[in-house]
Order: structure tokens, then C-alpha cells, then sequence
């Protein structure tokens, strides 16, 4: 919270809301654009827990960055320099999350986005593990098109018995009767299994691999979602290259780069209608150095959260 008008709010002082943004304590009264809501939750990670604790740290690292902005030195330009000071953004909190009831967590998430919805908000999710992207879309009951970025398709079989992981929470809100897409980008890794990529196909879903994406562009992979469509983006830090990302437990080589991810956050930010997205899979006891993955969480949310409110400014 940014506090009285003459403090000077160095990074490692204050409250952690993300940005500073003002916090919201009822989202029922929510009157902001954009209003961010962590979900600190890694029940959901079969191979290593820790992803709970990175909406606290990449909250912290978002005070390193300056409340009137993020100056631009390429456009020479401040990006959506009222988005904090005018309460366009306002942080909720965190979702209320119940060890060992997932069912729980996830009813908890859901109804918190429904109720920023109604508001006429947009969520703004830092996770967290890749499991409660799945909980976020039950929320919403408007059609939109999902566009995933992520090294991993999530598209594993539901069985009851693995219902609330990151495995299987893109087969699952692919049957949702109000997404009409399914975008996936930057799939890599022998942990993809043939199988789900012939379901995913099966089901209409837009498998775009690393090299494709390269070979199309970031204008080739988007082509088929119509201009001006409601979008809601997922985004799994693991879809950055292994080099950029320490504190990541599924990092996989010959991933993006920075310019290339911010690139195509760019592009969907001026292209469409984005109703939410959310960051996930950073697990700070991994990280390295100050936090360099949590930094990087932090500098993509906000980066992304200046575009879309860049094109919206009346």
C-alpha cells in the first residue's frame, strides 16, 4: 500500500500489495478495473510443493517498481501511468485456501471471481500451482477464448482420483460450454503424452510447439481467434526458457524469451478483449540469488497489466 502522498516507499518498505495498490478488503464493493487476487496454493504440484509462497514474494518484488507507472526507455514512454494511483488496480488479498480440501479452495476461488466480475472487474490470479486456472474459468459464464502459455498441454485424463491437479486442469475447462478456444503455445518437453495431444486435437484445441512458433510468429499462432473476442490468458512461468526461471519446478529448455513471451502478451493485449489471466508455477525455495524468478513473475504481470490498461484508457 502506497501510504501518505510524501512517503518515499523504498522496495523493502510498506505493506505488500502488488504495485502498492490500494487494498480491498470486500471484493463485493469492489470499484476497480482490475483487482488482484493471490491464491496460494500448491496441492495441486505432484513433484515438489513451494508455489504457495509465490503471491506473497512476487508481491514483495513488485515494490521495487514505481506506483506512477513503468517508464518505458524504448517508447520513452510511462505505460498506464494512473493504473495505481487512480484505483484502477486494487489488490484483494488472497483466496482463503483449506489444507487437504482442494474441493474447498477451489469454491473459494471460483466465487471470488465470480463476485469481481459482477463488480465489472477483471482478475489479475497469481498462483500458486497450474490446478486452479480450471476453478478461475468456472467462474466466468460469458464465452471466451483461452490462450495458454506453457511448456506443458495440462490435458491429462480426469479420473476422480486426480481431479484438483495441474495435470489435467486444461482438459478440463476445455469442456466448459462457454470457452470456445483453446490456444496453447510454447508446448515442449518429453512429458508431453501422444495421447493428450491427440485428444486435445481432437477436441479443437490450437497446439502451437515452440518451433512453430517460431516458423508463424507471434501473429500466426493468434490468426484464429476472431479480432475484439474475449480473451482470458494463463500464463506458466515454465514457458520461459530453464535458463530464465530457477524457481520453477517443470522448467524446460528452449523456451522463450523475455521479448518473445512479453511479445505475444503485447499482441493479445491489443488485439482482443482480455477478461482476466493469471500467473502461475513460481516456487520461491527454488529460486536463486535475490528471487530472480519471483522478479520476473512480478515484471511480466506488471508489464502485461500496463498494456491491457493502456489500450482501455478513455
Amino acid at each position: 500500500m502506497r501510504g501518505a502522498a510524501d512517503r518515499l516507499n523504498r522496495g523493502f518498505v510498506g505493506v505488500p500489495t502488488f504495485l502498492r495498490a490500494n487494498y480491498c478488503a470486500d471484493m463485493a464493493a469492489l470499484a476497480a478495473e482490475f483487482a488482484v487476487i493471490g491464491v496460494p496454493f500448491d496441492e495441486g504440484s505432484p513433484f515438489a510443493p513451494g508455489a504457495r509462497f509465490a503471491p506473497r514474494v512476487i508481491r514483495e518484488h513488485s515494490l521495487r517498481f514505481g506506483t506512477g507507472g513503468l517508464y518505458d526507455i524504448d517508447s520513452d514512454s510511462v505505460l498506464a501511468p494512473d493504473l495505481v494511483t487512480s484505483g484502477r488496480l486494487v489488490d484483494c488479498g488472497d483466496v482463503d485456501i483449506w489444507p487437504t480440501n482442494p474441493a474447498r479452495t477451489f469454491q473459494n476461488l471460483t466465487q471470488a471471481v465470480r463476485t469481481v466480475l459482477a463488480r465489472g472487474g477483471k482478475p489479475v490470479i497469481i498462483g500458486g500451482d497450474h490446478s486452479i486456472t480450471f476453478p478461475i474459468l468456472q467462474g466466468y459464464d460469458r464465452p471466451v477464448h483461452v490462450v495458454q502459455l506453457d511448456a506443458h498441454m495440462d490435458y491429462g485424463a480426469v479420473t476422480e482420483d486426480l481431479r484438483h491437479t495441474n495435470g489435467q486442469a486444461f482438459r478440463q475447462l476445455h469442456a466448459l460450454p462457454h470457452v470456445e478456444s483453446l490456444t496453447q503455445i510454447g508446448i515442449r518437453s518429453f512429458r508431453t503424452r501422444a495421447s493428450d495431444v491427440r485428444d486435445a486435437r481432437a477436441n479443437g484445441s490450437t497446439i502451437v510447439t515452440m518451433p512453430k512458433l517460431r516458423e508463424v510468429g507471434t501473429t500466426g499462432a493468434l490468426a484464429h481467434i476472431p479480432d475484439g473476442a474475449s480473451v482470458y490468458v494463463s500464463i506458466d512461468v515454465d514457458a520461459y526458457d530453464m535458463a530464465l526461471v530457477p524457481g520453477c519446478v517443470s522448467a524446460e529448455p528452449d523456451g522463450m524469451r523475455f521479448d518473445e513471451l512479453t511479445g505475444i502478451l503485447d499482441m493479445v493485449a491489443r488485439r482482443f478483449a482480455v477478461v482476466g489471466f493469471d500467473f502461475v508455477e513460481v516456487n520461491p525455495p527454488l529460486d536463486v540469488g535475490t528471487g530472480v524468478t519471483s522478479y520476473l513473475g512480478a515484471l511480466t504481470i506488471a508489464k502485461f497489466l500496463s498494456a491491457i490498461a493502456t489500450g482501455e484508457r478513455p
